[in-house]
């Protein structure tokens, strides 16, 4: 395959080269360029022998730079080429369960192992080829992060309705035996894959440790939008309190056996259960934070850390403002902001914990709330004319809620100004407080 260089950084040993756009990459010390993985590693090197295709002439040119300098080019896209799509259909999907309507990319499903490694994504291993498995073996691609489910074959088929869904599980082995560390993710169907699978899958996945890093067990989330699609049920707490059982158990056999947890579950499984959050210990590094596992824990020490330690550099005038909130976080962020204006009466916070029925079902993330329920369910409720909205409710750019609508409409659809507040504890802390309100 050959790559068309996009740019050319300036300083960098391309340029230095003599490359420039419209050249065509295709090879580096010998080795063919694909994609993004192949061009890092293959580039990488002090002294380079490339293969360069310009105006239809072929050029072998010596390359000389310093060890993991990037060597400066630039392509059409950053994989250089496309992402690769998902093969499966999980019956537990989230964007199978979508209503139509939204912006396209939503309804892309990547399942790109270049894409776990460079952005920590989990992958399938479904339509893994085998050069891309000896790669990952051959640049010692690690960690990666795997969708799991369940290691019974027959079972895995069934949940993902992919033929090869089962016998990939053999590169699990693979990859352990190359040293290749490995985060599994278990998403759990109620009666499907808990119960006597889940012991099983967590028997085989630790069985594989040190090459597995973590495992974490996550429930279904499960829309309004499933006509047609498999009967599942959502998870109540007493199903919740019986998986709760299986998950502390291995994880503390674990503990034991090994020095490490390895087994966490998501912090949905405390919430539905009615059981408190574990201690901050018990998330040790915290290796699944993005999978929703121990993110209720840690926001809480950030929070009470930073503001037991706050020192304004001025003093914090009164000012009145309104959040917004999912209703899984609304009692924790309802905690959090009472205790702050304990210590600052003259900051007066009002929490409105917004349900999602645009998607209905057990969806109660505050991510995936959108701009539309907020304005219905709090136009005439706001006790201020300022609206902090956490930052995770829009995309990357932080311009679009999930339904489309922009920062500007809902201001002017609630009549107040909206202000973005971040994620972690302690950053939200030193917002609240550090905001200049007219």
């Amino acid at each position: 395959m050959a790559v068309r260089i996009k740019s050319v950084n300036k300083g960098s040993a391309a340029e230095k080269l003599g490359l420039r756009a419209g050249d065509t990459l295709l090879s580096a010390d010998g080795n063919e360029i694909n994609d993004m993985l192949d061009y890092q590693f293959y580039t990488s090197g002090p002294s380079l022998h490339l293969a360069v295709q310009r105006g239809g002439k072929l050029e072998y040119l010596q390359a000389q730079k310093g060890e993991y300098e990037p060597f400066g080019c630039e392509f059409e896209t950053y994989l250089i080429d496309k992402k690769h799509s998902c093969a499966n259909h999980c019956m537990f999907c989230f964007i199978d369960q979508m209503p139509k309507g939204l912006r396209e990319t939503l309804y892309f499903k990547d399942d790109d192992e270049r894409l776990s490694f460079l952005f920590g994504n989990y992958i399938t291993l479904t339509n893994l080829s085998e050069r891309e498995a000896e790669r990952i073996i051959k640049m010692h691609i690690s960690p990666i992060n795997i969708s799991v489910h369940t290691t019974d074959p027959d079972l895995r088929v069934r949940m993902m309705a992919n033929r090869n869904a089962g016998k990939v599980l053999a590169y699990l082995d693979r990859f352990a035996e190359a040293g290749i560390r490995m985060n599994f993710q278990l998403v759990l169907c109620r009666g499907v894959n808990d119960g006597a699978a889940l012991e099983k899958t967590l028997e085989d996945l630790c069985a594989l440790y040190p090459a597995a890093a973590s495992i974490a067990a996550v429930p279904s989330g499960l829309t309004r939008y499933r006509k047609g699609l498999y009967p599942l049920t959502a998870y109540d707490a007493q199903a919740s309190r019986e998986v709760l059982d299986i998950l502390e158990r291995w994880g503390n056999r674990c503990k034991q056996q090994y020095g490490c947890r390895l087994v966490y579950p998501g912090d949905e499984w405390y919430l539905a259960a009615g059981r408190p959050i574990p201690p901050h210990a018990f998330y040790e590094d915290y290796p699944q934070l993005e999978n929703g596992v121990g993110m209720w824990r840690l926001f809480q020490e950030e929070f009470f850390e930073e503001l037991h330690a706050h020192r304004p550099r001025w003093p914090v005038p009164p000012r009145r403002m309104d959040l917004v909130t999912g209703t899984l976080a609304a009692p924790l962020i309802g905690q959090s902001v009472e205790a702050l204006s304990r210590r600052y009466p003259q900051v007066r916070l009002a929490v409105h914990p917004v349900r999602n029925d645009f998607f209905g079902g057990n969806v109660s993330v505050t991510g995936l709330v959108t701009a539309a329920d907020i304005v219905a369910q709090c136009k005439g409720k706001l006790k201020s004319r300022h609206l902090g909205v956490p930052e995770v409710m829009l995309r990357d750019e932080k311009d679009r809620f999930l339904d489309d609508w922009t920062i500007p409409r809902l201001e002017k659809a609630l009549g107040v100004k909206v202000h973005l507040l971040p994620c972690g504890g302690g950053a939200l802390v030193r917002a609240l407080l550090g905001f200049r309100l007219p």
